[in-house]
């Protein structure tokens, strides 16, 4: 007997894939679309493509998850994003592998993410395996900065075949997401204690560039690698720097010092 799935999708202003990304997931008996009140088509065509929609205000990534994942009422879940979608191959995959209910929390996936003119294949960006399909129950959520982290409980073996990722429409919303990124991610380095400062900043990012360029070898994945290099460096000068903000900015002074 075929052990039933969720496909889970969180959404805002998802409306550029969000169609092909629910499209590649009807094999699913459910698809479960929470929506943090976007503005855009994104709840047209969620429900133009049978899933049940929720729409809950943008808690923070782990607050979102908990609340989707309590609505979920089958064995299975397999989450995407909504700039996300299976192949072909990673959907037989799936597929083959749920019907031989292994006795495993759950199974990582590759993911081919597009950037500038090619899919890369060095930068670290492939073949970025992620924790996609798991059994309802076994899975952990946790966040740092931005960025959240599905962390197994149990046992897990790895699909074939790929997630299709396409994170940027352009050089300007890569540079808007990096602006929010390295806010999140200053904020998350401050609480741990992090010092910033220009310093800092300088030797990270230099760091950064390196390791993705050459460690990396992204100098293989053409200028799309360079490009992707020196973003990561600026993002993660710009995370430094951004440590010490709000010492520096965040209290008002005491007294004028205009003369007025």
């Amino acid at each position: 007997m075929r052990e039933t799935v969720t496909g889970l999708v969180l959404t805002f202003n998802g409306e550029r894939l969000l169609e092909k990304c629910l499209k590649s997931l009807d094999f699913c008996d459910e698809l479960l679309v929470v929506d943090s009140d976007s503005t855009d088509r994104t709840r047209e065509i969620a429900q133009a493509c049978g899933a049940r929609i929720m729409v809950n205000p943008w808690p923070g990534p782990v607050a979102q998850f908990k609340l989707a994942l309590a609505e979920i009422r089958t064995t299975w879940v397999v989450s995407l994003d909504q700039d996300e979608y299976l192949t072909d191959a990673l959907r037989d995959s799936i597929v083959k592998r749920l019907s031989m209910q292994e006795r495993v929390a759950g199974y990582y996936v590759p993911r081919s993410s597009f950037y500038f003119n090619r899919f890369m294949k060095h930068s670290g960006w492939y073949p970025d395996y992620l924790f996609r399909v798991f059994r309802a129950g076994r899975m952990e959520v946790t966040a740092s900065g931005a960025h959240y982290h599905f962390t197994p409980l149990g046992e897990t073996a790895r699909l074939t075949g790929d997630i299709l990722h396409y994170p940027y429409e352009s050089f300007q919303q890569h540079m808007e997401k990096i602006n929010y990124y390295a806010e999140e991610g200053a904020k998350a380095l401050r609480d741990k204690g992090r010092r910033g400062g220009l310093g800092p900043a300088l030797l990270h990012g230099a760091g950064r560039f390196a390791k993705l360029y050459l460690l990396k070898l992204g100098l293989l994945d053409g200028r799309a690698g360079f490009y992707n290099a020196a973003a990561g460096a600026y993002y993660t000068f710009q995370k430094y720097i951004r440590i010490e903000e709000t010492a520096k900015w965040g209290s008002p002074p005491d007294d004028r010092q205009d003369g007025q």
